[in-house]
């Protein structure tokens, strides 16, 4: 049976798969449903007010995951895209940046999210190619030059989509690169600090200490969050940097907050005790995970190489051939599986040679993700 006769009867069953986000499936949620039972008794001190940037206990395991100091982080509630809109929006209300004016240097292809909030509040996107050590430096540092240039989006372990790790030559020229904006920010998403799923765990520089030693120390901006480690809709985020990094940060926070959730904070705490139950708890996930990535490049295989073959976070970054992605997307949605549209992957949408698929193997079943990926070799054979 030829490759159009395979498609037309993939169509004739009507599957509804939707591979469109990267979530966790329910076998990796389960994990931590034991949170649920962790409290039987909670100190007054947890269940008042009071505690604006998140108890002592879960700092420090936010401190212990990402090599800083408790007094660097500010936590807050489930998810970190809340905190990284907040910043954003507290950097253009305080002056530091300018919609209109102000520009973000975006490598591409990277996490939608972080479009959309530049987008939704007015700052112009500058498009940069992504290279397998993080973002190509040589433009950032030429983009830099520019005073209206304020920041940059990176994604430093296992990038979205690609599952890039940067590397220290990256590091530190995004720590010691001249900026001619004196506020050039650099909002360092580490989401999947800790999402290996083979091999050992990335170790990268730190970046906050890389910009102190050469007199930036306001530069960082850190994001990270519990969402793919424990319960996404129940998890914990944090912020963190320097203290006069942090500082106007934490004058919004007491305006906008009178405390977060500290209960949900003591729940994490008394769940995964330290960094070793936390490495430990990870290495559940990895045994759901890898054997998925496996499937899908295993599958990819035998119709490309140009896949990217991570080793953790929640992504396979598929290029096809120039002019291609969006046909093969809306061949495999008219087939019953849905994925991210192409071009979501670029700023404003706009793939500039539309060869970018993004692929989550992590929320399907292995029978769905089969199913999921012969359709998107086969629409890429007939594309």
């Amino acid at each position: 049976m030829d490759a159009q006769s395979r498609y037309n009867k993939i169509k004739e069953k009507k599957l509804n798969i939707d591979a469109s986000r990267g979530k966790p499936d329910a076998n990796q949620t389960a994990l931590s449903l034991g949170l649920l039972d962790t409290l039987t008794d909670c100190p007054t001190s947890i269940v008042n007010y009071g505690g604006l940037d998140g108890i002592p206990e879960m700092k420090q395991m936010f401190a212990d995951m990402l090599e800083m100091n408790p007094n660097e982080i500010i936590v807050g509630g489930n998810a970190s895209l809340t905190m990284m809109f907040d910043a954003v929006q507290t950097l253009i209300q305080s002056g530091i940046w300018q919609c209109g004016k102000t520009k973000i240097i975006c490598p591409s292809p990277g996490y939608d999210r972080h479009f959309a909030i530049c987008q939704h509040l007015g700052l112009e996107m500058i498009t940069i190619p992504m290279t397998t050590q993080g973002p190509d430096m040589e433009m950032v540092i030429k983009l830099a030059a520019d005073p209206n240039v304020g920041g940059i989006w990176c994604v430093p372990v296992f990038s979205n989509p690609q599952g890039y790790v940067y590397s220290n030559e990256t590091i530190k020229a995004l720590a010691s690169m001249q900026a001619a904006n004196p506020n050039f920010k650099i909002l360092w998403d580490n989401a999947y600090a800790i999402h290996h799923f083979r091999g050992r765990r990335p170790q990268i520089l730190n970046i906050l200490k890389e910009c102190e030693n050469h007199g930036n120390d306001t530069r960082p901006i850190i994001f990270a969050s519990f969402s793919k480690i424990s319960l996404p809709s129940a998890a914990v985020a944090c912020m963190a940097g320097s203290a006069s990094g942090m500082e106007v940060f934490r004058k919004r926070l007491a305006i906008q907050s009178i405390g977060p959730d500290k209960v949900n904070q003591l729940r994490h705490v008394r769940f995964f005790k330290d960094l070793q139950g936390i490495e430990t708890h990870m290495k559940k996930h990895a045994e759901i995970l890898r054997p998925k990535f496996e499937l899908v490049t295993k599958m990819l295989s035998q119709q490309t190489d140009s896949f990217t073959d991570p080793d953790g976070g929640y992504f396979i970054s598929l290029e096809t051939a120039p002019g291609k992605a969006k046909k093969i997307q809306t061949m495999c949605k008219e087939a019953g599986v849905l994925f991210t549209d192409a071009g979501a992957t670029f700023p404003y949408g706009k793939d500039p040679h539309d060869t970018n698929l993004r692929i989550p193997p992590t929320f399907l079943s292995m029978e769905e993700l089969e199913q999921a990926m012969e359709v998107l070799c086969l629409a890429m054979e007939l594309a």
